[in-house]
């Protein structure tokens, strides 16, 4: 299973694909020196890979690469980084 995530700033979104097929995304809306994040949500045919996971983190590595804080609007985005404290600094 090849799995890659990509921004795609056309959408204003994250997105993750498995296998070349969409699997999920991430919406965002960019603001001055930070990155909203509004909604996640993984397809049906995919749910129990950890793709969400993989999602979220390869998103948020995106985001400090790019110097951004993070307003974790989005439930999952937001549980995934009280889950995960090495991503806490983002948060603004």
């Amino acid at each position: 299973m090849s799995v890659t995530v990509i921004d795609a700033p056309e959408r204003s979104r994250y997105e993750i694909s498995v296998d070349g097929a969409l699997a999920g995304f991430a919406v965002y809306r960019l603001a001055p020196g930070r990155i909203i994040f509004v909604h996640t949500e993984i397809d049906d045919a995919y749910a129990g890979h950890g793709l969400g996971g993989k999602l979220a983190r390869a998103a948020l590595d995106d985001v400090r690469a790019r110097g951004l804080a993070v307003r974790p609007d989005c439930p999952f985005i937001k549980g995934w980084i009280a889950k995960h404290p090495d991503y806490a600094d983002l948060v603004a």
